[in-house]
């Protein structure tokens, strides 16, 4: 077994204080942060040899999305062995190899679990293929005969999240057609049935498995899903979102059942040294329906996705933070902030893209690092990365995009490769000779870290300098003061530091005995121009 605790990690925090109440993470997608093998795919190793990089910037943590054995139908999200590497990513050895580092660096780190389904090549969902309707391993999944008289119509109405039902129908070993089975994304991702005890205790040993190896917490892939509505009853009609706003409803999403699944799970965390920790990917339509992920006895943390698809609006923007600050300070959680992941569009291009886009996601990224709680980083938002909306159709691999007939561009675009050094082949993603799985933009290269990393006026080093002065002023307490009157700018206060973030038309004063810390771009005469944040020291007591 694996030492729990090896000499070079992270230490224990204060009891009263645990470590992810108010860490930065960073998220880092595996196959889009470096290359060190040279076959044009991010891996462990190539991973491991840019964590200085994070380490430089100011980071607490690190989240990796699944390496794990897979038919890579959905990017990896398609697991076949939860207790594997897949050799496109290295091994086991290197994945300690990149716990022992990110420790001595003193980064904790934190790997993807997907519960809600795994890969059609995993053994089990190859036995279920293979055994009977009612045999116990169809029961590890969601089998159901089909409705209409030979069976030839889905269980239920429900859509898979990627276009087209979420329900294939099996083919048995004499050519007819048999059962159906639920796949809520891809139908190489056939759903667990969580009510099958098997399941969960598959599960126990899966997080022990890793916490064994040294990791400090786990991301939960789909974490509203695991449970369905007993009956799986059709959904009844309901008009579609705003554009931009994913928002899953539904008897297949956030049903009272998942809540004991993650008591379950906290028990085994609390059971292991150093603060170990969970958050929930949660998409919920409500803060106070997300709060309840986050109660004392069930998850750590929860993404905070209203605040991440929110508009650019002052009142958008207020209303996100109070209501979610407000939800979970009931519960006696910390918020978790994020304005970006692999799933969503990068959030220059979300807030306009080109240089309006960019100077609101500075803007942005200084309002997340003042709020109390703590903070998720996609990686590139370091760099002012936007979207890439101009991939060939050739050589994306969004199942999103297949699924759809090219309606819908995807995830792709927010997934392209990270520029490192401006002047290497493949901007530095990799050594030269090889070919990035996506394309890195020429454009990208005056967005590379070592462009960037002198020039005291660019984005790293804003996020460099604002993930100091956070760590200076704002870590260990959950305080928050709105001062603003409901206007075009949020004015919050925690101590001694001010926020002021300007959404309006309007030049906002410089806030009475007070100097700048910091500001997302040039002050005008002292006073926070539009599309700016700024942070003010103030003088006196907070």
């Amino acid at each position: 077994m694996i030492s729990q605790q090896s000499p070079g990690s992270v230490p224990t925090p204060p009891t009263d204080r645990p470590w992810w109440r108010d860490a930065v993470c960073y998220q880092i997608y595996v196959r889009s942060f470096a290359d060190g093998t040279g076959d044009g795919v991010g891996d462990l190793p190539g991973a491991a040899a840019h964590l200085p990089h994070l380490a430089s910037l100011g980071v607490d943590a690190v989240w990796l999305t699944p390496f794990y054995p897979s038919p890579m139908a959905d990017g990896g999200y398609d697991v076949a062995d939860y207790r594997g590497v897949d050799p496109l990513f290295g091994d086991l050895a290197d994945f300690d190899a990149f716990v022992d580092r990110a420790h001595r660096l003193g980064l904790r780190v934190m790997v993807d679990v997907v519960p809600n389904h795994c890969s059609s090549a995993h053994q089990w969902f190859v036995e279920a293929l293979a055994a009977p309707p009612g045999s116990p391993a169809r029961r590890r999944f969601v089998f159901r005969p089909g409705r209409g008289p030979d069976g030839e119509l889905p269980p239920n109405n429900w859509q898979s999240d990627f276009g087209g039902p979420a329900w294939t129908r099996t083919i048995g070993p004499d050519g007819r057609p048999g059962e159906w089975y639920l796949h809520l994304f891809a139908p190489e991702q056939p759903d667990f049935d969580w009510s099958c005890p098997e399941v969960a205790d598959e599960f126990d040993d899966i997080l022990r498995f890793w916490l064994d190896r040294g990791v400090d917490g786990f991301r939960i892939d789909v974490a509203h899903g695991l449970v369905k509505r007993d009956g799986l009853p059709d959904n009844p009609p309901r008009p579609a979102p705003p554009p931009g706003v994913y928002r899953p409803e539904g008897h297949e999403w956030d049903q009272p059942g998942v809540h004991e699944i993650y008591r379950r799970w906290r028990r085994i965390l609390d059971a292991y040294p150093g603060a170990r920790m969970a958050i929930g990917e949660a998409w919920v339509t409500e803060p106070e329906a997300l709060a309840r992920y986050v109660r004392p006895d069930e998850l750590h943390q929860a993404f905070n996705f209203h605040f991440l698809q929110a508009p650019w609006h002052a009142g958008a923007l207020r209303a996100a933070v109070r209501q979610s600050l407000d939800a979970v300070r009931r519960v006696g959680a910390p918020a978790s902030w994020v304005l970006g992941n692999h799933d969503v569009v990068r959030v220059v291009t979300r807030y306009g893209d080109g240089p309006t886009g960019l100077r609101r996601a500075r803007a942005a990224a200084l309002l997340m690092l003042f709020l109390p709680g703590a903070v998720y980083l996609y990686q590139g938002e370091e760099l002012g990365l936007p979207e890439v909306l101009d991939l060939p159709d050739e050589v994306r691999q969004d199942p999103a995009w297949f699924r759809s007939g090219g309606a819908r561009p995807g995830r792709d675009g927010c997934r392209v490769p990270m520029p490192w050094r401006a002047d290497a082949a493949n901007l530095g993603f990799g050594p030269a000779g090889a070919t990035p799985w996506l394309p890195l933009p020429t454009a990208w290269a005056e967005l590379a870290v070592d462009r960037q990393q002198d020039d005291p006026t660019s984005t790293l080093r804003l996020y460099r300098t604002g993930l100091r002065l956070r760590a200076a002023h704002l870590t260990g307490a959950d305080d928050l003061v709105e001062l603003d009157d409901g206007g075009d700018a949020l004015v919050l206060r925690r101590g001694r530091v001010l926020c002021v973030t300007n959404l309006g038309p309007d030049p906002v004063p410089a806030p009475a005995g007070g100097r700048p810390l910091l500001a997302s771009a040039p002050l005008v005469g002292g006073a926070t121009t539009t599309d700016v944040s700024s942070w003010w020291l103030l003088d006196g007591p907070g």
